[in-house]
């Protein structure tokens, strides 16, 4: 699922506002970034200062540091901190290894759009909805799901550029597939609620291809 992660951690127990925090060998404020003994530094320690990676790293830094270079940093930080940024500066999500899984205040408008997604993606999220609807009697149990699998699967068959869509994208059939067993489960029996056995065969004639084209989805393929 896409989320806004805050990767502020990466930044914790490294990095301290007084010179207190900073009793480790070639501590410096990010202020001194751009002196000649700190760049030194850096090309000695093998940090190419014009890659994504450390632009990247540097703005997250110098935004934990409120924009005013007040905060202490040492190499070892940053070449750690490079590591969760991809050669195009984008952030690394820790949980899939996958770039392109950042929500920010800049994407968020452009994430919302329906875009193709791989049929058998769509097939397996299918699947997995009816598989636990049945199993949890309709109830969205958080402890046993693994739909961040099936998102996780397809988040590797997209483009990094594609992967907050195609994430919104999903959403959208997840929620069709399990609103149409909603449906059916009632209307095999009236009186079913949430939480109670789903009335026997009550899922039996749903297809994949009926419930999206019942639910006005655009049909597209990839």
């Amino acid at each position: 699922m896409p989320r806004i992660i805050d990767y502020s951690y990466l930044f914790q127990n490294m990095l301290g506002t007084s010179k207190r925090s900073t009793n480790f060998t070639g501590s410096f404020q990010l202020s001194q970034i751009n002196s000649g003994s700190v760049q030194a530094q850096l090309r000695a320690a093998g940090i190419d200062t014009n890659s994504k990676q450390f632009k990247a790293v540097m703005k997250e830094m110098m935004s934990a540091s409120k924009g005013n270079g007040a905060m202490y940093t040492n190499i070892q930080c940053i070449k750690n901190s490079m590591k969760s940024y991809d050669q195009d500066g984008d952030y690394i999500d820790p949980t899939t290894g996958l770039s392109g899984l950042l929500l920010t205040e800049e994407n968020a408008g452009s994430r919302k759009r329906i875009i193709p997604i791989p049929e058998s993606s769509k097939e397996e999220m299918f699947e997995q909805t009816k598989r636990e609807f049945l199993r949890e009697n309709g109830v969205l149990n958080g402890d046993t799901t693994r739909r961040s699998d099936v998102y996780t699967n397809m988040y590797r068959k997209v483009t990094k550029k594609d992967r907050l869509a195609a994430g919104y994208t999903m959403q959208q059939y997840e929620r069709s597939y399990r609103q149409a067993f909603l449906d059916a489960a009632r209307k095999a029996d009236p009186s079913w609620e949430i939480g109670h056995p789903i009335p026997a065969g009550a899922l039996d004639g749903i297809t994949r291809e009926s419930v999206e084209h019942g639910s006005g989805m655009v049909d597209v393929r990839i």
